[in-house]
């Protein structure tokens, strides 16, 4: 499942690859046209695979030379043992889930630490068209109501409180708008939002 926007205008992606260590064992989850796989591969020389269910999505990574499996997120990372990564990635596909919490907990198993991205509801832009009586619309929602893959938008504080409530330890966050990063009120400020997580074991 993926219900990302063009890869290669996404800031988050770029800040991604700057948390990524190099060499690393990468899983991008809901990885849509391998683009991020690719670039961590080329600058960071990592060992990376790909989920997607969509198939032009996968058929796109095997002809990039990505590794990458057919798969519906929904049913979880059995395929996978414990910490067989040292990230797992969602990058704005976590609000396209069903069973967020299963997601999060799997990627968080699999992985060393998950990373994850989203749009942020709070945004003020949002917030204004709300205000005007209409479902917001932007770089990061770009989809119409009757639509969108997006069934779980959330604010950052939404996601810090599910963090808190399921054991989920915050290692950094990046709020960004428009590739700039954001200080100041980031929950009215900021378009995109970025974590890096681990579990508390």
């Amino acid at each position: 499942m993926s219900a990302r926007t063009d890869q290669r205008q996404r800031a988050d992606l770029t800040a991604i690859g700057r948390w990524v260590r190099e060499g690393s064992r990468v899983l991008d989850l809901g990885c849509g046209d391998g683009h991020l796989l690719s670039q961590l591969q080329r600058h960071k020389r990592v060992e990376g695979y790909g989920i997607d269910i969509d198939i032009d999505s996968v058929t796109h990574c095997v002809a990039a030379g990505i590794n990458v499996i057919q798969s519906d997120l929904e049913r979880g990372l059995s395929g996978f043992g414990d910490q067989a990564f040292d990230y797992v990635i969602l990058s704005h596909t976590l609000q396209a889930m069903h069973n967020t919490e299963h997601i999060v907990r799997e990627m968080l198993r699999v992985g060393r630490e998950g990373i994850v991205s989203f749009p942020n509801f709070g945004y003020w832009r949002h917030r204004w068209q709300i205000l005007r009586g209409r479902m917001p619309v932007s770089d990061d929602l770009p989809y119409q109501w009757f639509d969108t893959p997006n069934i779980h938008l959330c604010t950052l504080r939404d996601f810090e409180l599910f963090c808190q409530q399921h054991g989920i330890r915050i290692l950094e966050r990046l709020v960004l708008t428009d590739n700039t990063p954001i200080s100041t009120a980031p929950n009215l400020f900021g378009a995109t939002a970025l974590y890096r997580l681990d579990a508390l074991r």
